[in-house]
């Protein structure tokens, strides 16, 4: 399959459930979206799971400092 989609595996290890109708209820109390494949297997995509728990891909996170800003101290004496 494409990383566009999870792996059966993950859908597995995501809602600890092997058969298809359980996994589907367990994406649906979570609110991940899903749909059925013809063959009943479940299609999740990959960037709506990454969405909905905040771990986008795609967005890098800014760092914050960890250290004062020095140099507004001096700003303040002013």
């Amino acid at each position: 399959m494409s990383d566009m989609f999870l792996s059966d595996d993950e859908i597995s290890s995501m809602t600890l459930r092997v058969q298809h109708a359980a996994q589907a209820r367990v994406l649906r109390s979570m609110g991940i979206e899903h749909r059925a494949r013809p063959d009943g297997s479940i299609a999740v995509l990959r960037a709506h799971v990454e969405q909905a728990f905040g771990a986008s891909a795609g967005s890098k996170r800014k760092k914050t400092p960890t250290e004062p800003n020095w140099g507004g101290m001096n700003a303040a004496r002013a």
